[in-house]
């Protein structure tokens, strides 16, 4: 039997794991304007100086201009497009053996095995505890196998590392509505939104649930 005293506590961890965060793309440095009379120098050869090559894009700023592209998308299916390649990056770990062992822990869940599919997700987290997408999958198996309080938990650990982590969000809204919870669902189901305003199922559930929980707080 769930206790539900627990629920508001798991949510609030989940929750205050996904700290605000700036859509706006960072901005360099800017350097102090140059004092009265200040010339450059010219280089050796009298040559305007060459700028320097730029930085090569690192996986966390592909990812960065990524969530911009997606909040910019115009259409859900050029939305969708964006999503998929987010969850490429997701689900790569940097370890071959932790990504063989979630690939066996996806196809346990498929397969119903539930209980073999946490206990491989428990190892992958072991091995790979800064993996975001691991402590989403476990969220996922224990939510399945009927442990929302737990899942919350893994939800929270999974938005202390990915913050922008959508599905995430509308896994803890989704357990929230389950549970009665239909005020803490809306807030996560809009953080999802805001990160992925073109997600349909969550536009649909945002709007449906406007009117009751406006209604009762009216």
């Amino acid at each position: 039997m769930i206790n539900s005293r627990m629920l508001p506590v798991a949510f609030a961890l989940a929750l205050a794991a996904a700290a605000p965060f700036s859509a706006a793309p960072l901005r360099a440095q800017e350097s102090p304007p140059p004092r009265p009379g200040f010339v450059p120098p010219a280089d050796k050869d009298d040559n305007p100086v060459a700028p320097a090559p730029a930085p090569p894009r690192t996986p966390a700023a592909t990812l960065d201009r990524l969530f911009e592209r997606l909040a910019a998308a115009k259409s859900s299916e050029e939305a969708k497009g964006i999503a998929n390649l987010i969850q490429r990056r997701w689900a790569r770990s940097g370890s071959d053996t932790a990504d063989l062992l979630m690939t066996r822990a996806q196809t346990a869940l498929r397969d119903k095995q539930t209980e073999l599919a946490i206990e491989l997700l428990d190892r992958v987290i072991s091995l790979e505890p800064d993996w975001a997408e691991a402590w989403n999958q476990r969220a996922n198996a224990l939510f399945i196998a009927g442990d929302p309080i737990r899942s919350m938990l893994d939800i929270g650990e999974t938005l202390k590392r990915e913050p922008r982590h959508y599905g995430a969000m509308i896994g803890l809204g989704s357990i929230l509505r389950q549970q009665g919870d239909d005020k803490h669902a809306m807030v996560a189901y809009r953080r999802a939104l805001a990160i992925y305003p073109q997600l349909e199922a969550i536009k649909s559930a945002v709007e449906s649930l406007a009117s009751e929980v406006d209604g009762r707080d009216a």
